[in-house]
């Protein structure tokens, strides 16, 4: 297998285009606003009920500023939600290198964009399983799947986009943005990277013990018509 060298990049990188997708939304109603206010230009990209509080939080600059995936990606959400971010023109933007030729060419013939930083946190996995007689579908049902991928694909490529698992963070990178003039620098992507793979190993981790430590005979409970003819 061969694997992909990168031997050029730019230390700070413009904020142009963001895509947000939180389960915790605590905080954007400042860092969203501010960060408008810091790039001017900056494009955002939503989901469900993040799209719907942006859309609050934006009041009447939400139609120049906010975009739906589906409409980005021209996918509508499946029913119920499951499969929002799961998009080749999503992953082609978050893992497209700067100076690539063949990615810059991919994304000239796909109409993509290059999304500069991505701004998501998982579903409640961890409070779900806490509750009191939670069932293991329950459970289940609260595994998150897009968020994991994007986080992942944002911080694997620190060398361009900004992976945001924390809204604790949002202070730090709004003063970045202020003093590099709407870029992130590297080690402020770096540092992000590493708290990003931490946060889904921690979140994997918590899935793998929580089934475990359960029986096939509490998941099989869940359904009723498991193991009927």
């Amino acid at each position: 297998m061969s694997i992909n060298v990168v031997e050029k990049i730019d230390d700070q990188v413009g904020v142009r285009h963001v895509l947000v997708s939180v389960s915790d939304k605590s905080g954007l109603e400042d860092f969203i606003p501010q960060l408008v206010e810091i790039n001017p230009d900056v494009r955002i990209f939503s989901t469900g009920g993040t799209f719907g509080r942006i859309k609050e939080i934006l009041g009447t600059d939400a139609q120049a500023r906010l975009t739906q995936v589906s409409e980005y990606t021209g996918q509508p959400e499946t029913q119920g939600g499951l499969v929002k971010t799961l998009d080749f023109k999503i992953y082609l933007g978050l893992l497209t290198e700067t100076h690539n030729e063949a990615h810059q060419a991919d994304l000239q013939r796909t109409g993509s964009l290059p999304i500069d930083m991505v701004v998501v946190n998982l579903y409640p996995f961890k409070e779900t399983i806490s509750r009191q007689e939670v069932t293991v579908e329950q459970a289940r049902g609260n595994i998150d799947i897009g968020g994991p991928c994007m986080i992942r694909a944002s911080a694997k490529n620190f060398i361009r986009v900004a992976s945001v698992v924390d809204p604790a963070d949002y202070t730090g990178i709004l003063e970045e943005l202020k003093q590099y003039g709407g870029k992130t620098s590297l080690q402020l992507r770096f540092k992000l990277a590493r708290k990003a793979f931490a946060h889904t190993a921690e979140y994997d981790r918590t899935i793998a013990e929580y089934l475990a430590a359960r029986s096939i005979d509490e998941a099989s409970r869940c359904y009723e018509s498991a193991g009927e003819s």
